[in-house]
């Protein structure tokens, strides 16, 4: 398989493992912190007033499963065809700072069990998605296309924590 940059340059995908396991690993591990931090079945947030547009709970795995398939593959194929250190060093902290925004939104809406926290969470992760894929498509646009649905479903879970702290 080639790569054709940007930049008009061949690149061979061998030799790219350890970008996608590193992103791998990295997006696993947001997603484990998540995971443990939720409980949608506790009295707490079955308590809360939900607008009737709420996906199911099952919705959110069938969603999220794909989704951080997809921020793992995008990471490690920029992280790949960076040209350069600095801007390989810039994407993953980019990165980095947006998965600890995706697993501390968990944290902020349901460890602390509360709504205007997860809310102000889900604003920064959305102005994080954009800043990554903004940093992403200077370096693979392919990349950045990707991480489109990730930003997709994360403005629309800001939309439905915005209505959560409307109505509780």
């Amino acid at each position: 398989m080639r790569l054709i940059g940007r930049h008009g340059g061949n690149r061979r995908w061998t030799g790219s493992w350890p970008c996608f396991a590193a992103t791998g690993a990295a997006v696993a591990a947001a997603a484990a912190t998540s995971a443990r931090a939720v409980d949608a079945d506790g009295d707490w947030y079955r308590s809360l007033r939900k607008p009737l547009w709420e996906p199911p709970p099952w919705a959110f795995g069938a969603v999220w499963t794909p989704l951080y398939a997809t921020i793992a593959y995008a990471g490690g194929r920029a992280l790949y065809t960076a040209s350069h250190r600095r801007e390989r060093g810039l994407l993953a902290a980019s990165l980095a700072v947006n998965l600890t925004l995706n697993a501390g939104w968990s944290r902020l809406f349901f460890g602390l069990r509360s709504t205007r926290a997860g809310l102000l969470g889900t604003v920064l992760l959305d102005v994080s998605n954009v800043e990554l894929i903004r940093r992403v498509a200077r370096t693979d646009r392919t990349a950045a296309a990707a991480l489109l649905p990730y930003a997709a479903w994360c403005a629309f879970a800001t939309a439905l924590n915005a209505s959560i702290v409307r109505q509780n």
